[in-house]
């Protein structure tokens, strides 16, 4: 049943910027090159700046990470570590330069995005213990970056914000990093959905069944949806979600993603982190990326209030999870 009769007026004109592409090996290649000539340079800001680094991981290989952070003094600000979506298997940190030096400026915040290694070349663990290589070294450089080491929150945006969930479990669990926030946009968090019925009117757009479940199996190294899944790999496999920092969940209504979306907050709430699920009206995955719309200024406006409300209400003394 198509549900294109639901998509909000306003982002019907959008829905155009998105090639459609269903995902698999012999796409997967040409994906990426054009992903690669739609980044384009470094964009720059009056108000911002954007700095490359390179860490050397536990296991010997590199990890890119690009720092943002304001040109305006100022004392130790808050870090978000930023993780780029992609379905797991293509992306860069690069291409989202340019909303990461705004949300610096508009969020007053040190934003480090990670360059973790993709699938299906690298299966799970791997993307995730990038992510908490550059996590740790976040942590651990503070002092020299500007950061207040109490104050740091993990973000992303789908396949991105999946990895974000499992960071912020696997931090938990490991008990050696403070994490204050997770925002996490659309997030990509259930393999099960692969396998589970479809919804009549989600998953029609951009980010489909089809390529989700390529974008899984390239993660897992295996057909999705089975036992023996660790939740760092998809985050809504973990059975206690408790001691979990406060969340923030965004995701439009025609979304692949919407209703593991809000399980994961409903979950979160009945475990007692303190949790914002929004979700909107006639918008598909990717949605606040088509233009200046009503509801895209929304979310945008929604996320950056909540992402300052998260980084600024705390004190460095504050109580880390």
């Amino acid at each position: 049943m198509s549900s294109k009769h639901l998509i909000d007026p306003e982002l019907l004109a959008g829905l155009a910027q998105f090639p459609a592409i269903d995902f698999s090996p012999g796409l997967l290649a040409v994906a990426r090159q054009q992903l690669g000539v739609l980044a384009g340079g470094m964009p720059e800001s009056p108000d911002a700046k954007v700095e490359e680094r390179k860490i050397s991981s536990s296991a010997g290989h590199e990890i890119g990470v690009l720092i943002h952070s304001p040109r305006s003094p100022a004392a130790a600000r808050p870090a978000v570590l930023h993780i780029h979506g992609g379905g797991y298997i293509i992306g860069t940190a690069k291409m989202s330069t340019a909303s990461n030096l705004k949300k610096a400026v508009d969020a007053d915040c040190v934003v480090a995005s990670v360059d973790y290694r993709l699938a299906p070349e690298t299966t799970h663990p791997g993307p995730v213990e990038d992510c908490y290589e550059a996590l740790k070294w976040l942590h651990e450089n503070a002092a020299s970056l500007g950061i207040d080491a109490a104050r740091i929150a993990v973000e992303g945006e789908s396949a991105g914000a999946g990895l974000a969930a499992a960071l912020a479990l696997l931090a938990r669990d490991r008990g050696e990093i403070p994490i204050i926030h997770q925002h996490l946009i659309y997030p990509m968090l259930d393999d099960r959905t692969c396998v589970a019925e479809p919804h009549p009117y989600a998953g029609e757009f951009v980010w489909t069944r089809k390529s989700n479940f390529f974008g899984w199996s390239s993660l897992l190294g295996r057909a999705p949806g089975g036992e023996g899944i660790s939740c760092y790999a998809a985050a809504a496999r973990a059975e206690d979600l408790s001691g979990l920092p406060s969340t923030f969940i965004a995701v439009g209504a025609l979304d692949l993603f919407v209703a593991e979306d809000i399980e994961y907050a409903r979950r979160l709430i009945l475990a007692g982190v303190p949790t914002e699920l929004h979700v909107y009206p006639g918008a598909y995955h990717g949605f606040e990326l088509a233009g200046d719309t009503q509801v895209s200024i929304r979310a945008r406006h929604n996320s950056i209030s909540a992402l300052r409300r998260a980084l600024h209400a705390r004190s460095s003394a504050a109580d880390p999870i």
